[in-house]
């Protein structure tokens, strides 16, 4: 019998196994990730909470220390997910795996190659750091901007995101014409006095808002960075230039922050609360693109069926 794991990331929760060392393949169809994931009959977990966001199936791989194949609710796969990542890092050191390096794992996902390092232990909660993809796709859209951190994301800002409602305005996002056809994910995201970012995000694959979304997450902070002045007059002009896919015609976002970044320095540093948990986002702006791009958050085991 297969043993199923159930993992946390910042309240992005999913159902990890192992598929070195036990027979899977039931696991990667559509309507057995369903089953797992359904939010009323579902995989129960030890906090109550029933089903999940996603599966995840930790594999061996060439040249890296493991491969991570991730998996929506609806079964859909071929994205990156952040949380995902740090959850199957924190995994992955709970198996035992060693790093090839002593240190830092190598993993490849369906976006290519990342690292994750563990930070901290505290209890049954690790602080994981993870390597993102570098960031190239990125341009305003709507009133807002598209960008693609492994996964497809729209971000707007907003006053007060807690008064969005993040399930009408999330779908008709998700589903605008100028992200078909695969569409997009969409973030809600405000500015606190201190410069922490607020954000709330419906995940397509899941359809529905979920309490942390680490592509987006990052995606949000990146956007944060782009909608502020110092951006539009030391990098990417190019992408400042280009006329928008969608109305209305100014390249900058309704409710855009006013600064660039935290520490004035790089790599770009923010802090950013999502519904129950607090990330961090750091990256490196260039060009054409950020790079050394890294996603640190809380990953930790809420149940294993035995």
């Amino acid at each position: 019998m297969v043993q199923l794991h159930k993992y946390s990331g910042a309240g992005n929760d999913f159902v990890v196994l192992d598929g070195r060392t036990e027979d899977v393949s039931a696991y990667r169809s559509p309507e057995k990730i369903a089953e797992l994931c359904d939010r009323t009959a579902g995989f129960r977990a030890a906090d109550g909470r029933i089903g999940a966001d996603g599966l995840m199936i930790l594999t061996d791989g060439p040249d890296c220390d493991f491969r991570m194949e991730y998996y929506n609710s609806d079964g859909s796969g071929g994205m990156m997910c952040g949380n995902g990542g740090r959850c199957i890092v924190a995994f992955a050191d709970a198996l035992g795996l060693q790093p090839a390096d002593g240190r830092v794992f190598r993993f490849v996902a369906a976006d290519g190659e990342h690292t994750g390092e563990i930070l901290a232990r505290e209890g049954g909660c690790k602080t994981v750091r993870i390597r993102m993809i570098d960031v190239q796709d990125f341009h305003p859209a709507l009133d807002g901007w598209f960008l693609d951190t492994g996964t497809r994301h729209f971000v707007r800002f907003v006053p007060d995101v807690e008064a969005v409602d993040v399930e009408e305005e999330g779908r008709r996002a998700r589903w605008d014409p100028v992200f078909a056809p695969i569409g997009a994910n969409a973030n809600f995201v405000s500015v606190d006095p201190d410069g922490t970012l607020r954000v709330r995000t419906f995940e397509k694959g899941v359809e529905g808002e979920t309490l942390a979304c680490g592509t987006g997450i990052t995606a949000s902070a990146i956007a944060a960075f782009l909608a502020s002045p110092r951006a539009a007059g030391n990098y990417f002009s190019d992408r400042f230039a280009e006329k928008p896919i969608s109305a209305p015609p100014s390249t900058t976002p309704t409710h855009a922050p006013s600064f660039a970044d935290v520490t004035g320095e790089s790599p770009m540093r923010y802090s950013i609360q999502a519904r129950i948990a607090r990330l961090g986002v750091e990256f490196v702006p260039g060009d054409g693109c950020f790079t050394d791009v890294y996603l640190t958050g809380p990953a930790e085991e809420i149940l294993r069926d035995v």
